[in-house]
């Protein structure tokens, strides 16, 4: 470790002897050794040194109390005064300057060369670098070992917290990966927050309790930290790719009854329990960062999947029933889609089981996302949901005859079939409300009602046409992905 004066002073072999007063500290480390003959050294010196001397240009009283006044001012641990040279004693106005500045004051004998004190204290400063090395080389295995061999984050984190001797957590896309401490919540001043690489926008923080300790091991850790969440944003994707062809296959219906058990069992899903959907649209640009975020507290047991056709994206969580109340779940979800900038209202599906169970949840959930808030429950079974889980109906087949000649006439002349359709329908068939919502003059609305009619087949003023064609226009909003 390194040297104080009071370890100089009792080395034999170097003849120190003290001569300051009683009450000036001897304790200080020792940073480095300044040899100085100039009247004014403070510009050259950075604090912590001892600063040697033989007095050659202190020849006046006023010129020593200057130099010992220079010398506090730099923040150096002491003077050594070499006699024998310039001078037979150390000055009495140097010394009683330097006990009101309570400023150590040491004599260096003439047989003393100055160079040996120098040796003596880069030696210390040599052996306390080396050994602090040696220890932040041991550390750097601990910490990859911990990542390496299994443990993962969490088993990093807390090697680093002991190191550190303070908690630590983990935070990317603005919700917690791993932490230390049950419910840490970080913040700024309570917590030091240093930045993570990870070549993402997804704002990943590595965050210490003040007060820590830090030799240099964090800047260690925050590189592993960073490799760590690259791997795991990648393995989080992958996972939620796979999931969401065996989830896509399962809702089109495309597979057996044996065949979907023994994918959902594969997937970590238990086909007898329980389960109900969540959720989230995204748009394109936003569907990157959809498929890698982090999961909130109280989400880890679901399995999450990814889901893009037909320009919908989406992730959806199967989550067991036991996991928590759906709504509050919902809310975690929501804030945290909000956190990384995806405004986007969260679905809730039912709780089912079995595959076919699991497909009307989807459905629900397509449906209860659909009303547009910001969380939104299940209501109670849809007959569209029913419909479209049951794979001996085809209401995709139904749908697509029914509107196809609408689609295609609006695209075809500019027109606003199905906006008028679906405002007529919403409205409960007043003509009148149409009008108003649509700004548009009531012969208007009634005349596209008969083109309506006519390119379909079905007259929105007859209930049962009417059903059918709400039908088709929820399996139009609702579609299961292709």
């Amino acid at each position: 470790m390194a040297l104080s004066l009071a370890d100089l002073l009792s080395t034999q072999a170097l003849h120190l002897q003290n001569l300051g007063s009683s009450r000036t500290p001897l304790a200080a480390a020792i940073d480095w050794v300044a040899v100085t003959e100039l009247e004014n050294p403070q510009s050259f010196l950075s604090g912590g040194e001892l600063v040697l001397t033989t007095g050659a240009r202190q020849s006046t009283a006023d010129a020593q109390r200057s130099f010992v006044r220079q010398i506090k001012r730099a923040g150096a641990v002491g003077i050594g005064f070499g006699i024998g040279f310039e001078h037979a004693a150390v000055p009495p106005a140097l010394i009683a300057e330097a006990n009101r500045w309570a400023v150590p004051v040491v004599e260096v004998p003439y047989s003393t060369p100055f160079i040996a004190i120098g040796k003596l204290v880069a030696d210390a400063r040599s052996s306390d670098h080396y050994t602090k090395l040696e220890r932040l080389l041991r550390e750097h295995q601990v910490l990859a070992r911990a990542l390496l061999t299994g443990g993962g984050l969490p088993a990093l984190l807390k090697k680093l917290s002991s190191m550190v001797a303070a908690d630590v957590a983990v935070t990317q896309y603005g919700g917690e990966v791993a932490a230390t401490s049950v419910g840490a919540e970080p913040s700024e001043g309570a917590w030091h927050a240093v930045a993570l690489s990870t070549g993402k926008r997804d704002a990943s923080t590595l965050w210490l309790r003040n007060p820590f300790q830090d030799d240099g091991i964090v800047d260690y850790a925050r590189g592993l930290i960073s490799i760590e969440l690259n791997n795991l944003v990648q393995r989080r994707q992958s996972a939620r790719q796979i999931a969401g062809q065996v989830i896509a296959d399962i809702v089109r219906g495309t597979l057996e009854p044996a065949d979907s058990a023994a994918r959902l069992e594969n997937l970590g899903i238990a086909p007898a329990a329980k389960n109900f959907v969540l959720i989230v649209s995204a748009d394109e640009g936003k569907f990157p960062t959809l498929a890698t975020i982090s999961l909130p507290a109280g989400l880890e047991t679901a399995v999450a999947a990814t889901v893009s056709s037909d320009g919908r994206h989406e992730l959806l969580l199967v989550v067991p029933t036991q996991a928590g109340d759906p709504a509050v779940l919902g809310r975690a979800l929501s804030h945290q889609m909000h956190n990384v900038g995806i405004i986007a209202p969260v679905g809730i599906g039912g709780a089912y089981s079995q595959a076919n169970g699991l497909r009307w949840s989807y459905f629900e959930a397509r449906e209860a996302a659909s009303r547009g808030m910001e969380v939104n429950v299940p209501e109670r079974l849809s007959l569209t949901s029913l419909l479209l889980a049951s794979e001996d109906v085809p209401m995709a087949d139904m749908a697509s005859e029914a509107l196809g000649p609408l689609t295609a006439f609006d695209a075809a002349h500019g027109a606003e079939l199905v906006d008028t359709l679906e405002t007529y329908l919403r409205l409960n068939g007043s003509v009148a409300a149409v009008a108003e919502a649509l700004a548009l003059h009531r012969n208007t609305v009634r005349y596209r009602l008969t083109q309506i009619a006519e390119l379909t087949g079905y007259d929105p003023a007859l209930t049962p046409d009417r059903v059918q064609l709400w039908l088709a226009l929820a399996v139009r909003r609702l579609s299961p992905p292709a």
